[in-house]
């Protein structure tokens, strides 16, 4: 069965492979030099030279030629059995020559495993053995004890530094697997952290866009409620005072069409600052919505009522402003469409939610119809309503009518609000058909 050399770390591959052609060059260098005293004469000298030859080509070929320079031998076993083989031969003729043979204990667990390596070891062993009992043959029982002795030895000793040098071998090979792993690990965090910085970019990038589009639509719904409305309402009074032929009623519209655009101009100021509308800063949710539906009464000539139900109680600014605004947007769309001759309007307290309905009895309309893009009115009140956590609801038909109710999470400011004085308007039951 073939047998592949274990592939070496490049510095150790480069050294076995030319530590057997240095062992010989060594050997054959002292037994020329000694020969002589050994005896043998010419043959012994010719033995030498020859067996060199043939084990330097031996090792060249399988080792150092360029058809094995890169790669470990096509077949280890058939070239270590024959560089064996020769150092066997080469040490009968001098013992000297068991410096070449050496080297099959440096390679031996590479090149076989288990019972194969023993036995290589072994044969290695008995090369070295002869050599140290005097040289090959032996001729005397006591050389022959000597022998026995010295190839156990020698066998124990080989085999102990082979295992250590295995063992070396395979830690060397986990730790360069672990130190491939660490860099492959390494390399996929890096990747990891270079997606986490793209993703965090994007992030940041889409809550950029985020944010702006939320201000864009927050200045929208502010624009649309304070300054819109305002003009519509100054236009509307100037109209009025144009075609009312009494002069006191004609300075009464354009006194109001004045504190419209007056209130319309701190609204927009207080829109791009962010705040909570006018009405909310001075007083409580129902005194503001209790003024806004006085003021709309009077631009309109419209009869409004509000009713308070349940303990009105301090919102969190943010729903007490959604509230205001909300009914500010549905009167405003009762008094540029629905004709109305009567609107109520509800302010309702429970545990967990406030409610605010405007009802009018107007001409009404298709609460699903298409409407154009321009057509912001219900869409902000309904964007409005949740921004907070909560819901719009509209109620409508051709002739029947409108209800428009906005409900909204609860959320205390944990002060209690003083209720405001109870209007006795037009109770919102009797205001829609």
């Amino acid at each position: 069965m073939s047998t592949t050399l274990v592939t070496l770390a490049p510095g150790w591959d480069r050294w076995f492979r030319v530590l057997p052609m240095a062992l010989l060059a060594g050997g054959l260098g002292i037994g020329f030099a000694t020969q002589g005293f050994i005896g043998g004469g010419a043959p012994a000298y010719a033995g030498l030279a020859g067996l060199g030859a043939v084990s330097a080509v031996w090792i060249w070929w399988w080792t150092l030629s360029p058809a094995h320079r890169d790669d470990a031998p096509s077949d280890g076993a058939v070239y270590w059995w024959g560089r064996t083989a020769l150092a066997f031969a080469l040490t009968w003729v001098n013992p000297f020559l068991a410096f070449f043979a050496f080297a099959g204990y440096t390679d031996a667990y590479d090149v076989f495993r288990g019972r194969r390596a023993l036995v290589a070891v072994g044969a290695t062993a008995v090369t070295m053995a002869g050599s140290q009992a005097g040289g090959l043959p032996l001729s005397t029982s006591a050389e022959w004890g000597v022998f026995v002795v010295l190839v156990l030895v020698n066998a124990a000793i080989a085999t102990v530094f082979s295992h250590f040098h295995t063992s070396v071998t395979r830690i060397s090979d986990q730790r360069g697997e672990q130190v491939t792993e660490l860099a492959r690990l390494n390399a996929e965090l890096s990747a990891a952290l270079r997606r986490n910085v793209e993703l965090s970019e994007q992030v940041a990038a889409v809550a950029r866009e985020s944010g702006v589009q939320a201000e864009r639509q927050r200045l929208a719904r502010e624009i649309h409620d304070t300054v819109a409305q305002g003009l519509a309402g100054v236009v509307t009074q100037l109209q009025a005072a144009e075609d009312d032929p009494d002069p006191t009623s004609a300075a009464r519209h354009r006194a109001r069409a004045e504190q419209l655009a007056r209130e319309s101009l701190a609204e927009a100021r207080r829109s791009v600052q962010a705040l909570a509308p006018a009405t909310l800063e001075d007083s409580t949710l129902p005194a503001a919505l209790d003024g806004l539906v006085s003021r709309w009464s009077a631009t309109h000539d419209v009869a409004a009522g509000l009713v308070i139900s349940g303990e009105p109680r301090a919102l969190h600014p943010e729903v007490e402003a959604t509230v205001v605004r909300v009914a500010q947007e549905a009167l405003a769309n009762v008094g540029r469409h629905a004709r109305a001759g009567r609107v109520g309007v509800t302010l309702t307290y429970t545990d967990t939610e406030v409610i605010v309905d405007v009802r009018d009895d107007g001409v009404g309309f298709v609460v699903d119809a298409e409407r154009p893009p321009t057509s912001f009115g219900l869409r902000g009140m309904r964007q409005r309503a949740e921004r907070v956590a909560g819901r719009l609801d509209v109620e409508s038909e051709p002739g029947g009518g409108t209800a428009v109710s906005a409900q909204l999470p609860a959320v205390w400011a944990g002060v209690v609000a003083e209720p405001a004085p109870r209007r006795t308007g037009v109770e919102p039951a009797a205001a829609a058909r």
